[in-house]
């Protein structure tokens, strides 16, 4: 028996054209949240030296240069020191009440996409499997129709019908891998916002 023509298996099977597009999706999500990640990345360094810029401006009456000293900086922890800035007149329980607001928007921004990530590497699979159910039917009704072959006949049917099942998974495991990771990371970044905003806030407020 030849080697599989997949070329002509991939023109014949609407499932791999499926499977193609959510191949390039997964790549773009994938592509679109790492770069973000990398963008934002918190280095808790430069967030220290950050709050005890903000802290001696804050406590020299000069919150106008505590924001601008925030200028510049993209991401998460900068948008809630700037909220925490902003809002420095309130009281202690209102302050908290939002930044931990601010901290719920914020993850929302970082779990952006990572929905699709999941759901391909869910479903990915099973549209492969059906890409196989249905050239398995298809193989058998042309043996059906013929009259003629053997085995071989259905083998080699078979054989292209599977390749809907590796394309399934070729999307799939890359995809869970990745949403993985990402979810990992953004609960890693969730728990830095949520020191950052217990360090605001004992910053401006103290034990008051």
């Amino acid at each position: 028996m030849g080697e599989i023509d997949f070329v002509k298996v991939f023109f014949a099977s609407f499932t791999l054209w499926i499977l193609l597009g959510c191949s390039i999706l997964s790549l773009t999500v994938a592509m679109e949240r790492w770069w973000y990640y990398r963008k934002v990345q918190f280095a808790p360094k430069r967030f220290l030296e950050l709050l005890g810029k903000i802290a001696a401006l804050v406590s020299q009456g000069k919150p106008e240069e505590a924001l601008q000293a925030t200028q510049g900086m993209s991401g998460p922890i900068p948008d809630i020191v700037r909220t925490a800035i902003t809002n420095r007149n309130r009281s202690k329980v209102e302050l908290d009440e939002l930044l931990t607001a601010a901290r719920m928007e914020q993850r929302l921004v970082l779990e952006r996409y990572l929905g699709i990530l999941g759901t391909l590497g869910n479903t990915a699979p099973f549209i492969g499997l059906f890409g196989t159910v249905v050239g398995i039917i298809k193989a058998f009704h042309d043996l059906a129709a013929s009259g003629t072959g053997g085995p071989a006949i259905v083998a080699a049917g078979i054989s292209e019908a599977l390749v809907a099942t590796a394309a399934g998974l070729l999307v799939a495991i890359p995809s869970v891998v990745v949403y993985n990771v990402f979810t990992k990371k953004v609960k890693e970044m969730a728990t830095n916002l949520e020191v950052a905003s217990i360090r605001l806030l004992v910053v401006l407020h103290g034990g008051r």
